[in-house]
């Protein structure tokens, strides 16, 4: 077992705790299968003292309304994580797998940065305003809009980019005056119970406000959250199914529910394009092991120049760094668990059964006989009704496809369930602006371009999800609109 300090417990009503019942579950590094801890193994018990515990503290105490003290404590939580931001680095990565280069961007230290667009908008934010006076069936009246916060939130997160997202859903939550119940992925807890740790010891967070419970793969834990009236709203980031469950579940009380969800996005290269500098990036689908959801899975290439860009895929793919992930030098480490890489295994069973042509990769590497690898792989010749070109495999797997005309290409990346990003590239930036309006998701990058960041408005259309994260859009997400009608005065 590896040693590395991590915290075990859960926060709750502003106290670190074990479970009641003394079960712990084990922490284990996908790289190696070695067990790295045990955590706090909390059941419903526990997730009921969290639900009451931030009921109470957003009706009886003044931090719904309290911005100064919001601010503080939100301050106070971003100077202790980055106090603690090398202690964080080797936890990060001997849980989820994540390459290390990833820490030093989205998976550690950008997210830690990004703590001050919250902050700094409990001051920027227009939280009421006048609207013009009005006559109404004889009474002339004056206007006022107040934004306030929504009430108790809870916040379901995946294993994927873990810290990033549990900070993405506690910092607008508490800045907008809400109080959090944090049920982070079973798979990469300690990413969540950092968190508790520093906000218990380190801020003036009053108790309840923020509570995290970790939680083995018990789905009656999560299911408290959606159903519990006392909840007012869920955050949830993963999968679709999942989404639609939840939604289902917070429907009997009228929950407010903010999905972001999967993805199976397009990469469109246009004829026009530099195909020696930007076919090869095909290959970042590979990036984390393919284990994130706005990923481009199907790259789009034009039948006129499709045999030039299978070839520089190839080169790509076969020579894309992957491996150890404690090793600077690579993009890919392995998946999550057992359970992932037999899943993405089946997928590529079924792309190779369905007719498309396996090119690079397709298997388990012979040379990592411990850990969740899979190869990176890649199909061409992928017919775009094909399962590996309409589901989410969340792997190290690129589908290619290809296209007749700028018409085709658009038909083909809608032809999708999902529609969350995708990315464009030409010679001619109005030619790629032209594709990217037409492309029904919640993102585009254009010529390389990147969307995003923590004031960048983040989600998806159709099956990828229900509002956004970050942002303006993301902040409000978890507000309620007040309008207030007074007399106007003689």
């Amino acid at each position: 077992m590896t040693d590395l300090q991590a915290e075990h417990r859960m926060l709750i009503d502003g106290k670190l705790v074990e479970a009641a019942s003394g079960r712990t579950f084990a922490n284990v590094n996908p790289a190696t299968e070695e067990v790295i801890g045990q955590v706090a193994d909390g059941g419903v018990e526990e997730m009921e003292q969290a639900v009451s515990a931030a009921r109470r503290a957003f009706d009886d105490t003044d931090w719904s309304t309290n911005r100064e003290l919001r601010a503080r404590c939100l301050q106070q939580l971003k100077d202790g994580l980055d106090r603690h931001r090398e202690d964080l680095r080797p936890q990060i990565v001997a849980e989820v797998g994540t390459p290390i280069a990833l820490t030093y961007a989205i998976q550690l230290d950008s997210c830690i940065d990004d703590i001050q667009y919250d902050i700094d908008m409990i001051e920027a934010y227009v939280w009421e305003r006048d609207l013009p006076v009005n006559e109404f069936m004889g009474t002339t009246s004056a206007r006022k809009v107040f934004h306030e916060a929504v009430g108790v939130c809870g916040a379901i997160t995946p294993w994927n980019f873990p810290f990033m997202l549990n900070l993405s859903k506690i910092g607008p939550a508490l800045a907008a005056g809400n109080t959090v119940i944090l049920k982070p992925a079973p798979d990469t807890p300690w990413s969540a119970t950092a968190i508790a740790k520093i906000a218990a010891e380190e801020t003036d967070l009053p108790p309840g406000v923020l509570n995290i419970v970790t939680a083995g793969d018990k789905a009656e834990v999560g299911e408290v959250l959606t159903g519990d009236r006392r909840v007012d709203m869920v955050s949830f980031t993963g999968s679709s199914t999942t989404g639609r469950r939840i939604m289902a579940r917070g429907a009997d009380t009228l929950k407010r529910v903010f999905l972001e969800l999967g993805g199976k996005s397009a990469n469109i290269v246009l004829d026009d394009a530099d195909f020696a500098a930007v076919v090869p990036t095909g290959s970042m689908t590979c990036m984390h092991a393919g284990q994130g959801c706005a990923i481009t899975t199907r790259m789009l290439l034009p039948a006129s120049r499709y045999d030039e860009g299978v070839e520089l895929l190839e080169a790509a793919f076969s020579a894309f760094p992957y491996g150890d992930p404690t090793d600077l030098s690579n993009m890919m480490g392995p998946l999550i668990n057992e359970r992932q890489r037999e899943r993405v295994l089946d997928y590529i069973e079924k792309g190779k059964a369905e007719g498309a042509r396996l090119l690079v990769g397709g298997g388990r590497p012979e040379q990592f006989p411990k850990g969740y690898f899979v190869e990176p792989t890649l199909f061409v010749d992928v017919d775009p009704d094909a399962t590996i070109a309409q589901e989410e495999i969340f792997g190290p797997v690129l589908a290619v496809l290809r296209y007749e005309d700028d018409d085709d290409a658009v038909r083909i990346a809608n032809n999708s369930t999902y529609g969350l990003s995708g990315s464009v590239a030409s010679a001619s930036l109005d030619r790629a602006m032209s594709i990217a309006r037409r492309i029904r998701t919640g993102t585009v990058s254009v010529n390389g371009g990147q969307w995003f960041g923590p004031d960048s408005p983040f989600g998806g259309y159709k099956d990828s999800g229900i509002g956004r994260e970050h942002g303006l859009e993301g902040f409000e997400e978890y507000l309620e609109t007040k309008t207030i009608g007074l007399p106007v005065e003689a």
